[in-house]
C-alpha cells in the first residue's frame, strides 16, 4: 500500500519531479515522488547495449550546456561530458547533398528563422508554415529540421512559441547517458515506483492522491506530468481543473523517436558526422554516424514521419532507415547495419509523446499551465517553461521553481 500521509507529493518522476524532490529533500521538507514507471527519469531513459555502451532513448543532449543545471549535476556525479560539437553545427556528409547545396539550404534555413523573428514581433500569432517561402526549393528540408526541433508539423506550431525558445548554442553529451544522470539525481529522495496516479482530489482540507497502490494524503502536490497526459485526462482532478486541461491541450507533445543501429566498417565515416535521408521532403530521417566515435548510427525521426512509423508497427523504423541509407550509400550498405534499440514515445502511456510545442495562438498556455492552484497544487515540467520548453533543463528549472513555491506557501 502507498504511504498514507506525507507533506508534499510529487506526481511524476521525470526531470522536473526529480528536481523538485531533490530541492525539497535537501531543504528538509518531507516529500515523496510517486512515479508510474518502475524507473525514474520519465522521458530521459538510458539503456545499455550488449557491449555495455549507454544509449539515450529519450533526451540525450545537454542543450544550452553552459547554463544547463544538468551539466553541474553530471560533473558532480563524475560523469564524462563530451563537448564534441553536434553534427547539426557543421556540414553534413556529401552523399546526396553536395557542399554547394548544403550552403544554399543553410541560407534558406537562416532566412526562414529571420521571417519567424519578424512574424513573432507582430500582434497576431500564426502557424510557422505561413512563413515558408512559397515554392521554396528547401522547404522540405526546413520542414524536416523543424520536426526535429519541435516534434510537430509547421502547420501546428506557433511562431511566437518557436521564437520564445532560448538556446545558447552550446550542446554537450554525457557518455554514461543523460537518462542515467537524471535518474541518479533522485538517489536518497523518497520514491514510490510502479505507482500510477489516477485521481487528485483537492476538495478537502488535505489533498487525496488516489494511486494504484492506495490513497496518499498530502498538504501540497506538485504535478509534473507531461502536458499530453493532463490534456487526455489520464489523471483527473476533483474538483475539475478545466483551465489546466485547456492549457495542456494548447501544448501538445510532438514526437521525436530514435533508432540505434550497429554499423560495420564504421571507420569509413567521420566521427559525429550526419546524413539526411532526403533533402526534398519533410518526412525523412537524420542519421548521426559514429556518435562518441562508436560503430553505430543514431537515427532520428520527427513529426508526422515518426507518428506514421510508430503506427506501422515493429520493424517500420528499421525498414524506413534502411531504404533511405541504401538509396544514398548503395545496396551493399544494407548488410552493414542492424537494429539495436528503439522506443516509441507516442505509444508510451506515461508520456504520449516526446516534448511540447504550442499551437498557434497558444504560447500563453505555458504560463497558464505553470500557475499554482489555491497555493497547494503546483505544476512543473518542460511544457510549463516559457523559454526552455522541450528540454530536460526546462524540467529541472520548473521543478525547482515549483519546490520554491511550495516552500514559500509553507512559510
Amino acid at each position: 500500500m502507498a504511504d498514507s500521509d506525507v507533506e508534499v507529493v510529487i506526481v511524476g518522476g521525470g526531470a522536473a519531479g526529480i528536481a523538485a524532490g531533490r530541492r525539497l529533500h535537501d531543504a528538509g521538507v518531507p516529500c515523496l515522488i510517486v512515479e508510474a514507471r518502475t524507473r525514474l527519469g520519465g522521458r530521459a531513459w538510458t539503456v545499455t547495449d550488449n557491449s555495455g555502451v549507454a544509449l539515450d532513448l529519450g533526451c540525450g543532449w545537454l542543450h544550452s550546456a553552459d547554463r544547463n543545471p544538468w551539466s553541474d549535476v553530471a560533473q558532480a556525479q563524475g560523469r564524462t561530458i563530451d563537448k564534441t560539437p553536434p553534427p547539426w553545427s557543421r556540414p553534413s556528409l556529401p552523399h546526396g547533398f553536395p557542399p554547394d547545396q548544403q550552403r544554399e539550404a543553410f541560407a534558406a534555413l537562416q532566412a526562414f528563422w529571420g521571417r519567424v523573428h519578424e512574424a513573432a514581433e507582430g500582434a497576431d500569432d500564426a502557424a510557422a508554415a505561413t512563413v515558408l517561402e512559397p515554392g521554396g526549393r528547401w522547404n522540405g528540408l526546413i520542414r524536416a529540421v523543424l520536426t526535429y526541433v519541435s516534434g510537430g508539423e509547421l502547420e501546428q506550431v506557433s511562431i511566437a512559441d518557436l521564437w520564445n525558445y532560448d538556446d545558447s548554442g552550446v550542446n554537450w553529451r554525457v557518455r554514461e547517458g543523460l537518462g542515467t544522470t537524471i535518474a541518479a539525481c533522485g538517489d536518497g529522495v523518497p520514491v514510490m515506483l510502479g505507482c500510477p496516479v489516477h485521481r487528485i482530489d483537492h476538495g478537502g482540507k488535505r489533498i487525496a492522491i488516489e494511486t494504484a497502490k492506495g490513497t496518499i494524503a498530502a498538504d501540497s502536490v506538485i504535478v509534473t506530468l507531461p502536458s499530453a497526459v493532463i490534456a487526455e485526462q489520464r489523471v483527473t482532478f476533483s474538483p475539475t481543473l478545466s483551465a489546466k486541461v485547456d492549457a495542456a491541450a494548447g501544448l501538445p507533445l510532438g514526437l521525436a523517436d530514435k533508432l540505434f543501429l550497429s554499423l560495420d566498417g564504421a571507420e569509413e565515416f567521420d566521427k559525429d558526422s550526419r546524413l539526411f535521408g532526403r533533402t526534398e521532403r519533410g518526412k525523412t530521417g537524420a542519421y548521426h554516424f559514429r556518435p562518441f566515435g562508436r560503430p553505430q548510427i543514431e537515427a532520428y525521426f520527427g513529426g508526422a514521419c515518426a507518428d506514421e512509423l510508430e503506427a506501422a508497427g515493429k520493424g517500420a523504423f528499421f525498414d524506413f532507415a534502411r531504404s533511405e541509407l541504401v538509396a544514398l550509400l548503395g545496396a551493399d550498405f544494407a548488410r552493414r547495419i542492424k537494429p539495436l534499440y528503439h522506443h516509441g514515445w507516442r505509444g508510451d502511456p506515461f508520456a504520449r509523446g516526446s516534448y511540447s510545442y504550442a499551437l498557434p495562438g497558444s504560447a500563453g498556455c505555458r504560463a497558464a499551465l505553470a500557475a499554482p492552484v489555491d497555493n497547494r497544487l503546483f505544476f512543473a515540467g518542460e511544457a510549463s517553461s516559457a523559454s526552455d520548453f522541450s528540454t530536460a533543463h526546462g524540467g529541472w528549472l520548473t521543478g525547482v521553481r515549483a519546490a520554491e513555491e511550495v516552500m514559500g506557501a509553507r512559510r
